[in-house]
């Protein structure tokens, strides 16, 4: 018998929202996140934030304007985001996927080319550092 935990649930919930654009022959992990984060970014009207955490000790910290609206799943330990765009009050929609273990995002700043960003790292060990002025 095959069990299914919360995590297999919500990633087969968002896949069924794409499943008309989606060709099933060529998922795969990447293609998965990929369908996340285009599906996070792709909401119009939602403002605020949205977080997926699987593992342990993962942080996620942000400083943010009232028109932002980002997406975040990091899967594995030990994960870091620090997002800050509060500097301006334009509209942002951004969508970060990690994967893997001890990864650093550090996002500061907004503008017209960080604006429907996605962001998807994958591996261990991996420090972005981002900023948009």
């Amino acid at each position: 018998m095959l069990k299914l935990g919360w995590g297999a649930f919500t990633l087969f919930a968002v896949l069924c929202i794409q499943a008309q654009q989606v060709d099933w022959d060529k998922l795969n992990s990447n293609t998965v996140l990929y369908l996340i984060a285009r599906q996070q970014t792709e909401q119009q009207g939602l403002y605020g934030s949205s977080i997926i955490q699987i593992g342990d000790y993962n942080n996620a910290e942000f400083s943010l304007n009232a028109r932002t609206y980002v997406a975040v799943w990091q899967m594995g330990d030990f994960n870091t985001l620090y997002f800050i765009n509060s500097f301006t009050d334009k509209e942002t929609k951004t969508a970060v996927t990690t994967q893997g273990n001890n990864n650093i995002i550090d996002i500061t700043g907004s503008n017209t080319v960080s604006d429907g960003m996605q962001i998807n790292v994958k591996g261990d060990n991996k420090t972005i550092f981002m900023r948009n002025y």
